[in-house]
C-alpha cells in the first residue's frame, strides 16, 4: 500500500469504487484503468485486481450500485410519473459517473446477477412511476408506455449531460425536465397501440 492511508475490512473496496467514480467523472469510463486507479486510491498496482479482477469486473460493480441508486431515486418519487421522470433526469446529472457506465452493457458484465438484480429493481421502480400513463390498458401497452417514457427521460437525461439543448431551456435540468415531460399525455389521453401492433 502507498501512502499513509489505513484501510479497514470492507472499506479498500469502498475507496476504490469512490476512485473509480472519481476518475470516470475526469476521463469518462473507456479510459479508466486499474493501474491509475490504484494510484488514486493510494493502494498497491494489486489491490482492485485482488478486488474486482479486471476492469470489466469493477465497472460491473459500478453499474450495480447505479442501478440500485436509481431504483432507490425513483421509489423515492412515489409512483408519480412526472417526479419519476424528473427524478431520473436528477439522478443522470447528480450521478454522471453511475450513469456513463450502466447504460454502456459493452463495459461490464451484463450477466452478472447482482447487477442483473438491480436493474430489474430500477426497471420494477420505473414502470411503477409509468403505471398511471397505461391506466388499465394491459401488460403489453404498460411496458410500451414504460419504454416511451424512459425513452424520453433517458434522451433528455443524455442531451441535457452533453450540451446539446438549447440555452433557452434554463439552468436546472429537473426544471427543464419537468417542463418536458409535463408536456407528455396522462393516463386520460394515454396514446394507443403502436403502429403494426
Amino acid at each position: 500500500m502507498t501512502g499513509t492511508r489505513a484501510y479497514h475490512h470492507g472499506d479498500l473496496r469502498r475507496a476504490l469504487l469512490a476512485a473509480a467514480l472519481e476518475a470516470i467523472e475526469e476521463v469518462g469510463p473507456a479510459t479508466l484503468s486499474l493501474r491509475d486507479l490504484a494510484r488514486r486510491a493510494g493502494v498497491s498496482h494489486a489491490a482492485p485486481a485482488h478486488h474486482f479482477g479486471d476492469k470489466a469486473g469493477l465497472l460491473t460493480a459500478l453499474a450495480a450500485q447505479g442501478f440500485e441508486l436509481l431504483a432507490q431515486t425513483l421509489v423515492a418519487a412515489k409512483d408519480d410519473f412526472l417526479e419519476a421522470g424528473v427524478a431520473y433526469v436528477d439522478f443522470a446529472v447528480t450521478h454522471r459517473a453511475y450513469f456513463e457506465v450502466m447504460f454502456r452493457p459493452e463495459l461490464y458484465r451484463a450477466d452478472d446477477p447482482e447487477l442483473i438484480a438491480a436493474r430489474e429493481r430500477s426497471g420494477a421502480a420505473l414502470r411503477s412511476g409509468v403505471a398511471a400513463l397505461a391506466g388499465d390498458s394491459g401488460p403489453v401497452d404498460a411496458d410500451r408506455h414504460a419504454l416511451a417514457a424512459w425513452s424520453i427521460a433517458h434522451g433528455f437525461a443524455t442531451l441535457w449531460l452533453s450540451g446539446a439543448l438549447p440555452d433557452r431551456v434554463g439552468d436546472h435540468p429537473g426544471d427543464a425536465a419537468r417542463a418536458v415531460l409535463s408536456r407528455l399525455p396522462t393516463h386520460q389521453q394515454a396514446p394507443g397501440p403502436a403502429p403494426g401492433s
